[in-house]
């Protein structure tokens, strides 16, 4: 592979099988000039168009959204509820493969600063709410949480005593931490694991 790799791009044959030397690797005085350009035309498929009323194919599912649903007018609580009405479509093979039940797949939007450069406001995330436990938390993994009606997206630590909620912007906010009896008070639910995250760039 190495000699036909050679002989493609134009070099001395044996020559990949030489290791560079200290100047050339602390200078990188290997030209880019003097390197062959490659180029491999790949042929781009034609993208597949849909909306929210295109049949589901069977290699997909349709994962809903959780949403902040607020419990009476005015009264600033909040319940967690599904979003029938809004969804991202996912490939079962996709799912299977990292580990997600098609029912458990849910997805949640990012609200805030405080998981950038990570996650920036507005970023949905995928949730796998069959790990649910404190015994499913792997440290420093990503977990949608509701905290007393507010969903919040968090890395999550186990702590003897609790739990901790760590920001990837730590600089505004600072690590939380909870005790089994604070979660309780304060209804501290986790809500699944982050198994898939994405949002447009800007």
């Amino acid at each position: 592979m190495a000699r036909d790799f050679e002989q493609k791009c134009g070099l001395e044959p044996g020559s990949l099988d030489l290791p560079l030397s200290e100047a050339e690797l602390s200078s990188g005085s290997v030209s880019h000039a003097a390197q062959p350009r490659i180029q491999v035309d790949v042929p781009l498929k034609q993208i597949s168009v849909w909306d929210d009323q295109t049949p589901v194919n069977d290699d997909e599912v349709c994962v809903p959204f959780l949403r902040e649903v607020e419990l009476a007018a005015g009264s600033g609580r909040f319940s967690i509820e599904e979003h029938d009405a809004e969804f991202l479509r996912f490939g079962k093979k996709s799912l299977r493969e990292n580990g997600v039940q098609f029912s458990n797949a849910k997805c949640v939007t990012v609200r805030g600063n405080s998981m950038i450069p990570v996650l920036r406001d507005g970023a949905t995330v995928g949730v796998n709410t069959g790990k649910t436990g404190l015994g499913d938390i792997a440290d420093g993994d990503l977990y949608a949480i509701n905290h007393n009606g507010q969903l919040r997206v968090k890395q999550l630590y186990r702590l003897p005593s609790g739990i901790r909620l760590r920001s990837f912007n730590r600089d505004e906010h600072p690590d939380e931490d909870y005790t089994f009896q604070q979660m309780q008070d304060e209804q501290i639910a986790i809500l699944g694991h982050v198994f898939w995250w994405g949002m447009y760039a800007r």
